[in-house]
């Protein structure tokens, strides 16, 4: 976040005299305690500063990249996941490729009848299907697709940045969020974190939106 010029003079003061009060800040620059609260508060929820009671304020020692790390390591998948599109294992390449351009995403989850995973399916897993000389409609997408084990899942409590490491170790363009059924033998696909998931998490950063 960005602070303002006074912002900016309460952290060199606390930086300086810390531990200080707040009355002893606000005679500092000369202004009521009422006036300051406001900037005590959004310095204190921002991380600049920290309180204790019948103390006072203190200098955290964190600098704008640390807590902004901080903030990012404490975001977990299920703040930005997105609903999951799947096509049956029975489903034809044909009828991937047209799900694929009607929902607009990269990347589809493959499932059996009974909604458990089984399969992804990319841009290029596609792409080279289609490919070939053979009619599109009479080729399962089980026969295309990466399987169970092979697959990346993560879960709605996982971290974004372990996500988004694994995206980028990979080099995929999204993963199926999944809970485990059967005591843990199956997995049912619950959402998605895309690279687009991750892009919306910067913008959100940029724009101090992130709580």
């Amino acid at each position: 976040m960005e602070l303002t010029s006074r912002q900016e003079i309460i952290v060199e003061i606390v930086k300086e005299s810390g531990p200080i009060t707040g009355e002893q800040i606000a005679e500092r620059l000369s202004l009521t305690r009422a006036t300051l609260r406001p900037d005590l508060a959004i310095l204190t929820m921002a991380g600049y500063l920290d309180a204790r009671p019948r103390v006072g304020y203190f200098y955290t020692g964190k600098s704008g990249n640390q807590m902004l790390a901080e903030k990012v390591k404490n975001i977990t998948v299920n703040e930005y996941q997105s609903r999951p599109v799947v096509v049956q294992e029975s489903a034809s390449v044909y009828d991937a490729i047209c799900t694929m351009f009607l929902e607009d995403v990269g990347t589809l989850f493959v499932v059996d009848k009974h909604i458990t995973l089984v399969g992804v399916l990319s841009r290029k897993d596609l792409l080279r299907a289609s490919l070939g000389k053979q009619a599109l409609e009479s080729i399962p997408v089980s026969i295309i697709m990466t399987r169970m084990p092979n697959i990346t899942v993560c879960k709605q409590d996982d971290l974004i940045i372990e996500v988004a490491n694994k995206l980028i170790d990979k080099q995929i363009d999204g993963l199926p969020i999944v809970v485990e059924v059967d005591y843990g033998s199956r997995f049912e696909v619950v959402g998605r974190i895309t690279k687009t998931n991750i892009t919306a998490l910067l913008v959100d950063l940029a724009n101090d939106e992130v709580i």
